[in-house]
């Protein structure tokens, strides 16, 4: 018998991540990560997305309908497309059609999806395109057995009562029960929802002073994460401002449920708007019918017109004059991203090429919100022939910028916004004595 014990091999050491640049460990980013993140942006967007159908009392239809209804939020909320159909037998006839994107839910979701993707990649300045593509890539793939998920479970079907009157005789006669229901176009959904994570990723990237970049695009960071940086600050503090004008109204007037049913599904959808307004865009649009788009007064008061109405600073001011801080505050707003812009730039940039970016910029900016930012929605049934989709079973509304105008006006706004900033940014350094940035 041996003396001494055999000698056992030592077991290795696991390695600890490996430090960035700065020393500090750089975090995982594999599937489990990327299902995390997928994961958070879901339960973020149906959490706001349920909340506001709440305050706007879906949670009341019938057939347990909240849940599905809920889910088709947010497939139109990542750019999905809902179908709207209807079937009132031979002797009917329905229509009705939708779209629209609820941008609180849209804006949540991708700020959350963007703070996962980002967490992995703090604490270094710069990335391989291989490390990068694979972590977008396993998100991307997670993300788009999410949107299958969720295309397939949004589908739901209702009745719809036809009153009193003629159209109810008629329907009792002739045995006519119509419903009306949605269902998703899944190929238009996943491409869109795809396209969506996409925009958000590279926003990420873009917009995030500690996010790395490859070396090759290294020169991103002082020719367009400036800008983009800004145009984010910029939408966010329209929101902001939507936020406590909302808050206000409600507790002076009332109709607090109302008011949080647009602040949790489509506050960015009256305050980006009000941005291109401010900067002297036109809208076009009309309500006709028993229902309205979730708006202030004063836009319901213009819109609904004989025929298309003209939405801008002019024809609002008309309805109530305070409309006018509409224009005050988007050149405050505007100039102050300028000067942000221009005060992450490098120091020795010359103004007229600061004017240049922030000028596009902001013309993508406001292409942008016009192209999410409209709306269009109608319906209405018939029972043979009688009824001409009226008699409160009607309606129609929609809201649609002059796109290429309000685009070039955002270019105009961005050369001025950025020059001014760009001088404003040069005082201050000046003064407090920095001599780069």
């Amino acid at each position: 018998m041996s003396p001494h014990p055999p000698s056992v091999p030592p077991v290795p050491p696991v390695p600890p991540p490996s430090p960035g640049p700065s020393g500090r460990a750089v975090a995982r980013h594999g599937w489990a990560q990327a299902l995390g993140t997928v994961l958070a942006g879901l339960v973020a967007m149906g959490i706001v997305a349920a909340l506001g159908l709440w305050a706007a009392g879906a949670a009341d239809l019938p057939d347990n309908a909240f849940p599905r209804v809920v889910v088709a939020t947010v497939v139109t909320a990542v750019g999905g497309a809902l179908e709207l159909s209807g079937d009132a037998g031979e002797l009917a006839a329905t229509d009705a059609g939708l779209t629209v994107m609820p941008l609180s839910v849209t804006l949540t979701g991708a700020l959350v999806i963007a703070w996962g993707f980002l967490r992995p990649l703090r604490h270094r300045a710069v990335t391989g395109v291989p490390e990068l593509a694979g972590w977008a890539a396993r998100i991307g793939v997670l993300w788009l057995l999410a949107l299958l998920g969720t295309a397939f479970a949004a589908r739901q079907t209702f009745e719809v009562s036809l009153g009193e009157g003629l159209l109810s005789d008629l329907g009792d006669l002739f045995g006519v029960t119509p419903t009306v229901g949605f269902t998703t176009d899944v190929p238009l959904t996943v491409l869109f929802g795809l396209l969506w994570l996409a925009g958000v990723l590279v926003l990420a990237l873009l917009v995030s002073p500690g996010a790395p970049l490859p070396g090759r695009l290294l020169r991103l960071r002082t020719s367009v994460r400036p800008a983009a940086y800004a145009m984010v600050a910029l939408l966010l503090a329209y929101v902001v401002v939507g936020v406590v004008v909302a808050l206000v109204t409600a507790g002076t007037r009332g109709h607090p449920a109302d008011t949080f049913a647009v602040l949790l599904l489509g506050l960015p959808n009256l305050a980006w708007p009000a941005l291109t307004i401010g900067l002297g865009a036109t809208w076009n649009g009309r309500v006709e019918g028993p229902f309205g788009l979730p708006m202030p007064h004063v836009l319901d008061e213009v819109l609904r017109t004989p025929d298309v109405s003209t939405v801008n600073v002019g024809t609002l001011a008309e309805q109530d004059g305070r409309m006018w801080w509409l224009l005050v505050a988007a050149a405050v707003l505007v100039l102050a991203a300028g000067f942000l812009m221009a005060s992450r730039s490098p120091a020795g940039m010359p103004a007229w090429l600061l004017a240049v970016h922030m000028a596009i910029a902001l013309g993508l900016t406001v292409l942008m919100i016009g192209l999410v930012g409209r709306i269009s929605a109608h319906y209405g049934l018939s029972v043979i022939g009688i009824g001409d989709l009226g008699g409160g079973l009607a309606g129609k509304l929609f809201l649609r910028p002059r796109l290429w105008g309000a685009v070039g006006l955002g270019l105009l706004w961005g050369l001025v916004a950025g020059f001014l900033g760009a001088l404003l940014a040069r005082w201050v350094r000046g003064r407090s004595g920095r001599v780069g940035s």
